[in-house]
């Protein structure tokens, strides 16, 4: 899938680090890098950490694409990047790849159905959802979506099962209102009262 993002950004001229990589190896897993802890345990451990949750977007020829992510960090300010990591296995990836560009929309509290549509596979996930062009790439703003952050791909990295997908800034936005959809232990929740400083 990472192939991909460098064909077309190579295809599109594009001057990025993305060029620079090699196609990642897709092997199997040594015994020596077995896990030495049940996966359930390692994700029930891991769910103890909150986090925000997003819906990256993005526009290519067969129209919008998204998917849910929870797995979002900023990563530098000198140049402005991101990154969002995306399962190898994603339907969706190959689509935002395909694009060279995405927005990563940051989902209010009451945004969790919004975010259950589009953590499902195979659906239409823009039925009935209007959008809005993000103004430097033109991928799907969604509505009351506090924050957005409109980029391009930078660079695809490997991470295990996962890719690691950094993102360069070209425009943001974002209200001064409301609170942030937060996701912990396997549930949906928001502050319950003023976020200590």
């Amino acid at each position: 899938m990472a192939a991909t993002a460098v064909r077309y950004l190579r295809s599109a001229g594009a001057p990025t680090a993305v060029e620079a990589l090699p196609r990642p190896a897709l092997r199997a897993v040594r015994d020596d890098e077995r896990m030495p802890v049940d996966p359930g345990e390692f994700r029930r451990v891991l769910g103890h950490f909150a986090s925000g949750v997003t819906i990256v977007t993005a526009l290519d020829e067969d129209g919008p694409a998204g998917f849910a992510c929870q797995s979002f960090a900023s990563l530098s300010l000198d140049p402005p990047l991101i990154a969002f990591m995306v399962a190898r296995t994603s339907t969706t990836w190959p689509r935002i790849a395909r694009a060279g560009r995405f927005c990563v929309n940051i989902l209010g509290a009451e945004q969790g159905g919004l975010c259950r549509a589009f953590a499902v596979s195979g659906a239409d996930k823009f039925a009935g959802v209007p959008w809005t062009p993000a103004p430097s790439t033109g991928s799907p703003r969604l509505p009351d979506a506090p924050a957005w952050i409109d980029c391009g791909i930078a660079a695809v990295h490997t991470g295990g099962d996962h890719l690691i997908v950094v993102g360069r800034v070209e425009s943001l936005g974002a209200t001064e209102e409301g609170d942030p959809l937060l996701f912990h232990r396997g549930r949906f929740g928001r502050f319950a009262g003023r976020p200590s400083s």
